[in-house]
């Protein structure tokens, strides 16, 4: 692993890390979608500095997971985000 792919795989972990804290701390959906969508972005850079099939993959499956067609199940009573 270079330098490039280290410092954009620290960055994809790092934002891993966020997200689950935040998932701890029950903090809104928005910000837990906001969170995934940078994780998207850092992703794809990660997947351009190390290259490969897999890493294009992955993304692509991160990107169509927060496609508006994707309806999130909200409780009874909540809106769906």
């Amino acid at each position: 692993m270079d330098a490039a792919e280290a410092v954009e795989a620290e960055a994809v972990l790092e934002r891993l890390a966020r997200i689950e804290a935040l998932d701890r701390e029950g903090a809104p959906a928005g910000s837990l979608i906001d969170e995934l969508r940078a994780l998207i972005t850092e992703a794809q850079l990660w997947s351009r500095a190390e290259g490969g099939e897999a890493g294009n993959e992955a993304v692509s499956r991160l990107q169509s997971a927060l496609t508006p067609e994707v309806a999130v199940q909200a409780p009874a009573g909540m809106i769906a985000v």
